[in-house]
């Protein structure tokens, strides 16, 4: 079994190490220190069964890592490993494409517990999170099924319009031609089905749940 830890941390990457090599001991162990970083890892490690994710780090806005790797990486499994407790933030992550969902605050046998879960298929989310009251019906689901349809290329290009970045600066990052990025814009106007980039950017600012945006708290 091989697994990725991916926080910004390093003395709770070796803490969670730790509490996985205690459960797991013939567990390969990885981490990453950030998105990037933890998509090199992914792309060169073939093996890997499961990404053990914080979705608090530095440079990364709400949700938009998990949705990198689960665009890029789909067939691996995300298990978040959070220090936000907010049930809805929880539901969001599940949306985005989460398989489980355990604050940090939990013990070793939980957190045991959530690994062998995810691992065999199932879902994973702590019963006192799980059993809250579910927000009244909103936009959001229509959109999370809208984004589901970007290609991984549409998801970069997505992240860096909501960065503010002109399609000359997303062309040099991605090394590709200006017709190219105009070409996954208007793929990604007419997959969100909305007008225009400012449009994009506020339909899609429910993501940033750590920076306030609808309704969630500034983490």
């Amino acid at each position: 079994m091989q697994l990725l830890i991916v926080d910004d941390h390093p003395l709770f990457r070796e803490a969670l190490a730790s509490a996985i090599t205690l459960a797991f001991p013939d567990a390969v162990l990885h981490e990453a220190d950030g998105i990037r970083t933890a998509c090199e890892v992914l792309g060169r490690e073939a093996g890997i069964d499961l990404t053990l994710l914080d979705l608090s780090m530095q440079g990364v806005a709400g949700f938009d890592g998990l949705v990198t790797i689960r665009a890029r990486f789909p067939r691996v499994p995300v298990l978040i490993v959070s220090g936000l407790e907010d049930p809805r933030i929880m539901r969001e992550a599940v949306q985005r494409g989460a398989s489980g969902f355990v604050p940090k605050a939990v013990d070793k046998a939980t957190l045991t517990r959530a690994i062998s879960e995810v691992m065999n298929g199932a879902l994973f989310t702590p019963p006192d999170l799980a059993g809250a009251p579910e927000p009244a019906p909103s936009r959001k689901s229509p959109l999370a099924e809208r984004i589901a349809r970007l290609t991984p290329q549409q998801m970069r290009v997505l992240m860096m319009i909501r960065q503010g970045k002109l399609n000359k600066q997303i062309a040099h990052e991605l090394q590709v031609g200006d017709s190219t990025v105009k070409a996954h814009v208007s793929e990604i106007l007419r997959k969100l089905e909305v007008i225009s980039r400012t449009q994009i950017v506020i339909e899609t600012a429910y993501l940033d749940f750590d920076k306030g945006h609808a309704g969630f708290p500034a983490a």
